[in-house]
């Protein structure tokens, strides 16, 4: 009897030993990329853009940036992969990314120098046709203490309070009026800031996190088809803008356009990402494209 039970642990034992060594299953490589124009031009810090918006002004961005999460690549059934992301301590954390077009330079130098616009990860061989993320944070990312966050969540530019969240989407420009108009007007000082994040949110006291939001003000992103060894996720400002009067400002409101549910100045811009915004339903981004 003790013979066999000897026989029996040594049977396991390198049933053991060959299961730890068994291959592990190959994952496959993405780089994403991620590019920002305004309409055929590429974005870039200190250049200026003619004819954008309603009424055709001038602008001269100074800060783009914005969080993605819930990466997933899709077959040809529809079935979703989650991308893994590459957790470099710096752009990307959890399923979490920070895309940045700035480079702190010019107009941008509120911003720092570095930037990123390739999300780097893995996902297992597959035959991938299509592309789905989010604008935006969970809500526990988004309602957590700043000041104890990891890389990329500990960036003040991004954080609006703890209770409110983080900016989701940030884009910053001085703004101009049409060129007939601009010999006697100087540039808006504040320009027309897209700040995009959650609103009304509630908690049970000033100083404890966010409970619920009325908005989340999260944006669905679907591009297909999406090949990632030969497409990049675009992303067009000039569609962003193109129903916004952006240099006229609604009076009693924030500059430019804060995700406010009361302010006239969102109406164009919410709609251009798809959310629903002052009674309007819903309707699909068109901010983001494969190219």
């Amino acid at each position: 009897m003790k013979r066999l039970s000897a026989i029996m642990a040594l049977v396991v034992l390198l049933a053991t030993a060959c299961s730890s060594l068994a291959p592990v299953k190959p994952r496959q490589r993405v780089a994403l990329h991620f590019d920002a124009r305004i309409g055929e031009q590429p974005f870039a810090c200190g250049k200026s853009y003619d004819n954008q918006g309603a009424n055709h002004s001038r602008i001269t961005p100074s800060d783009l940036r914005f969080y993605v999460t819930a990466i997933e690549l899709l077959d040809a059934s529809g079935r979703a992969t989650p991308l893994q992301l590459d957790q470099d301590g710096l752009w990307q954390y959890r399923d979490v990314v920070l895309l940045d077009f700035e480079n702190g330079s010019g107009p941008c130098r509120n911003g720092n120098p570095g930037m990123h616009t390739v999300v780097g990860g893995t996902v297992p061989p597959g035959d991938y046709r299509a592309l789905r993320f989010t604008v935006g944070l969970p809500f526990d990312l988004n309602h957590a203490d700043t000041t104890l966050a990891p890389s990329p969540l500990n960036l003040t530019a991004m954080f609006w309070s703890w209770q409110a969240g983080y900016k989701f989407f940030k884009l910053d420009m001085i703004t101009d009026g049409p060129a007939r108009d601009r010999r006697n007007a100087s540039p808006a000082p504040a320009g027309f800031p897209v700040h995009l994040g959650s609103t009304e949110c509630k908690a049970v006291s000033r100083t404890s996190p966010a409970t619920s939001c009325a908005n989340s003000n999260r944006v669905a992103v679907f591009l297909s088809p999406f090949d990632v060894e030969r497409h990049v996720v675009s992303l067009d400002l000039a569609s962003l803008l193109a129903d916004s009067d952006i240099v006229k400002q609604t009076a009693g409101t924030a500059p430019g356009c804060m995700a406010a549910p009361d302010d006239a100045d969102c109406t164009g811009v919410m709609g251009a990402f798809g959310l629903p915004f002052a009674g309007r339903p819903a309707g699909t981004q068109r901010v983001f494209s494969a190219r």
